[in-house]
This record gives structure tokens, C-alpha cells and sequence, in this order.
């Protein structure tokens, strides 16, 4: 089977499947980040190039079923992943983590993308704590507040004209975010909806400060089954692939 993945859910279903006898497990990462974390087993690196070679790969490897593990906002790698596995006849399951909700103290400003979220920014706050991934800056680029930037790796320009970057990879801590929010002095927080904990500790510490929180919405998924945790998904699996059975 074929895991789509690069998100800590990828890794967990690896893990679970790895111990799975007679099941070759293959996990795919796009290459996009240079030292990505690496899921147990097989590891495939590297873009299929579009729905037509990637249907030509599942064909040609006898893939019994692709797992669509990758970030919520992959909405390109999951489109051509449906595409691709229709075509080749393969069933296809979504592996979604569910998004945040705000709580209690927050004070959220949803958004449909980041063009939009640069322009609610001039009614929120001068210090922009910018944690929305270094693929999106340039919808920043001629924005005039002050970023602080997050990033895993060196973005590409153009960047904003006033920003100071930050080379992190979560997990985070409230206790760390609240202290590089209070250093940097920031005013309002810029984040997607990517859900789980890894990085949530920044909503909490936002929430703590009392600092508006710009939240980009999801793009919609293709029309594919989803669930939500891996439990889920390895059940699902028992199902499908030929001879599978869980361990545990």
C-alpha cells in the first residue's frame, strides 16, 4: 500500500502498519522540506509528476490502496491522489486530522486564504506573528506591518520589506510561545488550520495574551472517503487489503 504522507499521522499509520505481517508498506514525501522526519520502512521522495504518472505508478506496483496522509492544506497533492487513484481503480481513503475550534477567550478572524488575511492585518496590530508556511509569504510581500516569520526552511523571495525569520520545527510549547511573543512584542497572530498539537501551543498562548488570531480556513477535499485518526484508517485497511489483519 501507498501512504501519501510528511505529517505526523503519516508516520503513526506507518508505525501501526509496519508491524503488520506480509504488508509492504510504502510512505511518499513530496521532498518539499530538506531534513523531513523520516516514517518507519520504505520511503519514496519526490513528486510522481501529476495524476497520469502517479496512476501509471500504482498500476505498475500492484498498489492495493493509497492512504492520503499529507497536510490539510495539500489541496494539489490530494486532487491529483483522487484523481490518479480512480483512474487506476485503487480505493482511496483520506486521512484528516480534525481542525481547531476556538475556545473560550479567543478572538478569531477566519479567512478563505492568505491574500485575505494580509488584508484584515492594517485593522489588527503592527507585529504580524506570521506562521502560515514559507510557500505563502508572498501574499505578505507588500504588506507593511512587521513579521516574524516561522518557517522550517529558508523561504524564497519575495518576503516581506520589515521581518525578522525563524527556523523552527514544532512541537511547541505554551510557555515557549508566550515568551517569543512577549520578546518579539507581537500584536496579532497569522496561522492556517492545520489542527492537531503539535503547533497549537500558539493559539493557547494568543488566547493567554489577549492577541487577535487571523485563521485561514481549509480548502475543501476531493470526493473520498475521510477519516479522521489512524485507528480509523487501519481498520479501514483491515478491510481492504488482501489478507490484512491487525495485530493488536
Amino acid at each position: 500500500m501507498l501512504i501519501l504522507g510528511g505529517t505526523a499521522e503519516a508516520r503513526a499509520l506507518a508505525a501501526v502498519l509496519h508491524e503488520r505481517p506480509g504488508t509492504r508498506v510504502v510512505s511518499s514525501l513530496a521532498g518539499r522540506v530538506a531534513r523531513p522526519r523520516l516514517p518507519v520502512g520504505e520511503v519514496r521522495v519526490g513528486g510522481f509528476g501529476g495524476p497520469d504518472k502517479l496512476a501509471e505508478y500504482l498500476r505498475a506496483e500492484s498498489v492495493a490502496a493509497v492512504v492520503d496522509a499529507t497536510h490539510p492544506f495539500a489541496e494539489r497533492i490530494s486532487a491529483s491522489a483522487a484523481t490518479a487513484a480512480r483512474a487506476a481503480a485503487v480505493p482511496l481513503v483520506l486521512l484528516r486530522r480534525p481542525g481547531w475550534t476556538p475556545r473560550p477567550g479567543d478572538t478569531w478572524h477566519w479567512v478563505d486564504d492568505l491574500t485575505a488575511a494580509a488584508a484584515l492585518l492594517p485593522d489588527l496590530g503592527d507585529r504580524v506573528f506570521l506562521t502560515t508556511g514559507r510557500q505563502g509569504l508572498p501574499a505578505f510581500a507588500t504588506a507593511g506591518q512587521w513579521f516574524l516569520v516561522r518557517c522550517v526552511d529558508p523561504p524564497d523571495p519575495p518576503l516581506p520589506a520589515r521581518c525578522e525569520l525563524l527556523l523552527d520545527r514544532g512541537p511547541y510549547t505554551l510557555d515557549g510561545e508566550l515568551a517569543l511573543m512577549r520578546a518579539h512584542r507581537v500584536e496579532v497572530l497569522v496561522t492556517k488550520d492545520s489542527g492537531g498539537p503539535l503547533t497549537a501551543a500558539k493559539l493557547d498562548a494568543a488566547r493567554e495574551l489577549g492577541l487577535p488570531v487571523v485563521v485561514v480556513r481549509r480548502p475543501g477535499t476531493p470526493d473520498v472517503p475521510v477519516l479522521a485518526s489512524v485507528p480509523e484508517v487501519a481498520d479501514w485497511l483491515t478491510g481492504v487489503l488482501p489478507g490484512s489483519r491487525s495485530t493488536g
